[in-house]
């Protein structure tokens, strides 16, 4: 009798009963397939919100408010300052409405607003310096995380090696891989060539496996 390992995701069986391991694409398809659905969805909310659709401005911003609470949590100087820049992005989108003609998703424009919020806030910063303790540096980005769901843990265990990349990198890594932007997505968001997001993305990959090893 002869014995052979069960198929499991991203792995087939031979004749000769040998387990190989293969490429997971089928999934990683369908996420990216749900995930435009989404920013589709997002981006026809946003369209009707700026022919004057008060229904359509609830579900954009409902729909993209974790978003930008958590890619300004990843980019703040200042935790305590989280909410009050996540307003003022939809503050600014909802008042640059009528310029939005959806070239790009309304997901890649939002945050690039949410980015220049964020870079006013630390010109703001410079002139008028607050101090924080690490305590509430922790708190901010936890408001930002999902609660009660499996996986919480770790993503307070990856916001601590997070710390130890550049700002650069640190935002090409969370574009990327947090909220699932595309590379030429995030270097929209970013304002640089998609080589420079995908250098960056694999540098911080580098670092963190060096960390976790």
């Amino acid at each position: 009798m002869h014995l052979c390992a069960p198929e499991r995701p991203g792995s087939r069986l031979t004749r000769e009963g040998h387990l190989v391991i293969t490429s997971a694409l089928p999934a990683a398809a369908e996420l990216r397939a749900q995930r435009d659905s989404a920013d589709a969805s997002v981006t026809a909310w946003a369209l009707a919100a700026r022919a004057g659709d008060t229904d359509a401005v609830d579900r954009f911003v409902r729909a993209l408010h974790h978003d930008v609470l958590r890619y300004v949590s990843y980019l703040c100087a200042d935790p305590q300052s989280v909410d009050d820049l996540a307003q003022d992005t939809f503050l600014r989108a909802l008042g640059s409405l009528h310029r939005f003609e959806g070239r790009s998703s309304a997901r890649t424009w939002l945050l690039s607003i949410a980015r220049r919020a964020v870079i006013d806030g630390f010109r703001h910063a410079a002139a008028r310096p607050r101090r924080y303790d690490s305590s509430d540096w922790q708190a901010a980005v936890e408001r930002a995380q999902p609660r009660n769901v499996p996986g919480f843990d770790d993503g307070i265990a990856l916001l601590d090696l997070l710390g130890a990349l550049s700002d650069e990198r640190r935002e090409a890594f969370v574009l990327t891989q947090l909220l699932g932007l595309s590379y030429e997505e995030a270097a929209v968001v970013s304002g640089c060539p998609v080589g420079t997001v995908r250098s960056r993305v694999a540098r911080a990959r580098g670092v963190l496996m060096e960390l976790v090893v």
